[in-house]
């Protein structure tokens, strides 16, 4: 089921949301990585917006990076670097994580399990590895997610149909999480700030 406007209003009028940045890397930008998408810049577009808002507001930002890549043991390669704008600003959480999962991380698993009555929204790269295997896990632990559709990307651009594995990828993440447009979750998240 998908919330609609009014219920991500009503969430963040119950609890705050905490806008997880999920695998926001160079990667998923650079030619001859073999990641880089088609609409990454739409995506990180998105991904700029939600997060100078959050930030405007001084509401809480966790990112999360995946470093088990072949690219983090080569010294030279800057691969796994943050993109530049949306890279992490004193005080705001990083974990990294070895596997798809961000509960791979136990310093990631520990936190969530230490708070309660809170929300995480999700954007980023990797929706078909790290955010889906992150909702559906958080889902098994009682922790409440919601994807933001249009600012996510999936790491396997490769595929013939994008927009279709895109959207196969997003009705099953719905199984376990709340899916948002980001124009929803702006125009919520303004009313409250308001």
């Amino acid at each position: 089921m998908m919330p609609n406007r009014k219920s991500v209003a009503a969430l963040m009028d119950d609890a705050p949301l905490i806008l997880v940045c999920v695998d926001l890397q160079i990667q998923y930008l650079t030619e001859g990585s073999g990641h880089v998408m088609s609409d990454a810049e739409a995506i990180t577009t998105r991904c700029l917006q939600l997060m100078t808002l959050w930030r405007q507001n001084l509401w809480p930002v966790m990112h999360l990076k995946r470093i088990a890549q072949a690219a983090w043991f080569n010294p030279d390669s800057n691969l796994t670097d943050w993109i530049a704008e949306l890279k992490p600003r004193p005080g705001e959480l990083t974990f990294e994580h070895p596997l798809p999962s961000a509960y791979s991380s136990a310093r990631f698993a520990e936190y969530m399990s230490s708070i309660r009555n809170i929300r995480c929204l999700l954007m980023g790269f990797s929706l078909d590895e790290a955010v889906l295997s992150t909702v559906v896990e958080g889902f098994h632990r009682s922790d409440r997610y919601l994807v933001v559709s249009d600012a996510v990307a999936c790491r396997h651009a490769g595929v013939d149909d994008a927009a279709s594995y895109k959207q196969a990828v997003l009705t099953v993440t719905a199984n376990f999480a709340g899916i948002q447009q980001s124009h929803e979750v702006i125009e919520a998240a303004r009313g409250i700030a308001a």
